[in-house]
């Protein structure tokens, strides 16, 4: 296996989140929630998880309307999944090579 394949971040809820993430500062509980296609219950483990592990910082906000939630990856995260995301590019591009031709059996 490749040594920057990340088996804690393949899960895919995991891979979901982090992939989301990636390309913003913060992303609101909700946004998220919606987006990987979750439960409030199931996407607060993940970010637990997630946190635990130092990949995704949480921040609770007061607002007008009540507290939000917000997450970010953190630069460990971040990181992280740019390590995974190129082991995967590679386990791809090693299954997308043409494959040998057997020897001629007249050699």
């Amino acid at each position: 296996m490749d040594a920057d394949f990340d088996e804690f971040l393949h899960v895919p809820a995991r891979l979901s989140i982090v992939a989301l993430l990636a390309p913003v500062s913060w992303a609101d509980f909700a946004f998220v929630r919606d987006a990987v296609d979750t439960s409030d219950s199931a996407l607060s483990k993940q970010l637990s998880a997630l946190a635990a592990k130092g990949y995704v910082e949480v921040r609770r906000q007061k607002s007008l309307r009540g507290q939000r939630t917000l997450a970010r990856l953190t630069a460990q995260g971040r990181e992280a999944f740019r390590r995974h995301a190129a082991s995967l590019e590679r386990i791809a591009a090693t299954a997308r090579a043409p494959e040998p031709h057997p020897a001629d059996p007249a050699t």
